[in-house]
């Protein structure tokens, strides 16, 4: 930002002054707390953030009557300059016979006889919408992480002959079905949906075969214990081995509905020998949130993570509801920080208009070819847009009245996350450790007026940060270190 003779006055009245090698950059001699960043002091690597385009949700995009404000959609979850920057898809893999309601049709409809005579595929080059939204995730915006998970296997193929109503997959253990032993069938199933979105340019990095395993929904759902999960990860591990595809894609299990029934999920893997065959750990958290870090090597992800029950809000803060998109700044924050999580995914991108809840991100009405953003677009976007796939979170400390996280990008950039912890903002000095300083830092901020709106940056003398985290507020720090 070139300096205007109005901010030049403004920065001379609170004792600042322009840097001789940057006139675009503001330092200060304010006096703030400070935050000092540790690079030498890691955990988790993030996988990213991202959304869900299950249940047809994605037909709203493809839907999009004016192909202009299709594109203005899609920009709103990927662009990393005017949206979300989303990295992450979670589609899901359909189990229906068919495509009423918001049902994922399967592209095996047909019982072909028995789990060991050739299937029936027939794929429909759609994937109810799915398909399409991420071909332009990694065509236009480079998105690389594609989470396809199943929420159940084709009826044929469970104890009750439903996809709907739980019911357990033929073969594993416990589960005998007079039809016989459908294991290896679900699990070609499976691969052959990545090869089917390989041929339409798009490479699955995760693959899940499980959804809310301890719930019998009365939609699309399969129930399984740990010991039934780790059994089935070997078949599918071994099917993914045999077509070469393990460099590609990863086993991600179990979706469970709550952190804790997801703890026991990994305990029996672990115990089954099957943890190693893992590229996720993926939980929800309906019947109960995170409660320290999980105890696997493995990277842990929430995979679903919404407001289901309060009415649609896109306020950023009224009295700390649980819509509200300051109360996500501070959900991923508890997730990230507090619980090590590496992948972060809200339940859905975008929704038609009822139910009128929380659980999307974007409300969009394909009558009108109209959508309305809520808040939590950009309390997210302040995680996803600067802490990119591959960053590695480090160590931080320091801060008065805000919450602090730090990341290390493969860029080699620093993303520092503060939010803000009252109405009041917070004066900061941001140093990182070991460093010989800044040469320039980007500083953003979401609050009730602001949408990842940039500020004005300002570097100390000694390569030191200054800024302002405004009261209840989400604000990240960009720095490049001086080489």
């Amino acid at each position: 930002m070139r300096l205007t003779n109005t901010l030049l006055g403004a920065a001379l009245a609170h004792n600042t002054w322009a840097s001789p090698s940057n006139p675009d950059v503001l330092l200060s001699r304010q006096s703030s707390s400070t935050i000092t960043v540790d690079p030498s002091k890691t955990y988790q690597t993030i996988d990213g953030f991202g959304f869900s385009t299950a249940f047809q949700r994605a037909n709203l995009i493809t839907n999009m009557k004016d192909p202009a404000k299709q594109r203005q959609l899609l920009d709103l979850l990927f662009n990393t300059t005017t949206g979300a920057g989303f990295s992450i898809i979670r589609t899901g893999i359909g189990s229906s016979p068919d495509s009423s309601s918001d049902h994922m049709n399967t592209f095996a409809p047909k019982n072909p006889g028995g789990p060991n005579a050739t299937p029936q595929y027939v794929w429909d080059g759609k994937d109810s919408g799915q398909l399409f939204v991420a071909q332009e995730a990694a065509r236009a915006y480079g998105v690389t992480t594609f989470y396809a998970d199943a929420w159940s296997a084709p009826g044929y193929m469970k104890t009750n002959n439903n996809e709907n109503n739980g019911g357990a997959l033929c073969g594993v253990p416990g589960a005998t079905c007079s039809s016989g032993d459908w294991r290896q069938a679900y699990a070609n199933y499976l691969v052959q949906y990545v090869r089917y979105y390989a041929d339409a340019g798009v490479n699955i990095s995760h693959l899940g075969f499980l959804n809310e395993p301890e719930f019998a929904a009365s939609y699309a759902s399969m129930t399984s214990s740990g010991s039934q999960a780790a059994d089935f990860i070997k078949v599918l591990y071994k099917t993914l081995q045999a077509q070469n595809l393990t460099e590609q894609v990863g086993i991600a299990c179990c979706d469970s509905e709550g952190w804790g029934n997801q703890v026991n999920m990994v305990n029996a893997i672990k115990s089954a020998g099957a943890e190693g065959m893992l590229k996720a750990v993926t939980s929800h958290t309906y019947t109960g949130g995170p409660s320290g870090a999980m105890n696997t090597r493995v990277p842990v992800w929430l995979s679903e993570q919404c407001d289901l029950n309060g009415g649609w809000t896109t306020a950023w803060y009224s009295n700390g509801g649980a819509g509200e998109g300051l109360t996500w700044a501070n959900n991923v924050y508890s997730a990230v920080v507090n619980n090590n999580v590496s992948g972060y995914v809200y339940w859905e991108g975008v929704q038609w208009p009822n139910p009128n809840t929380n659980e999307k991100l974007i409300k969009v009405d394909n009558s009108t070819n109209t959508w309305e953003v809520s808040r939590r677009v950009w309390a997210l976007a302040n995680w996803s847009r600067y802490v990119r796939p591959g960053a590695v979170r480090v160590g931080v400390s320091g801060g008065s009245g805000v919450k602090t996280a730090a990341f290390k990008n493969l860029d080699g950039t620093i993303a520092v996350v503060a939010i803000s912890t009252g109405s009041a903002a917070s004066n900061v000095n941001i140093r990182v450790a070991g460093s010989v300083g800044t040469a320039a830092a980007r500083v953003y901020v979401s609050d009730s007026t602001r949408n990842c709106q940039q500020t004005i940056s300002t570097i100390g003398p000694d390569g030191t940060v200054s800024g302002s985290v405004a009261g209840r507020s989400i604000t990240t720090f960009v720095l490049t270190p001086s080489t």
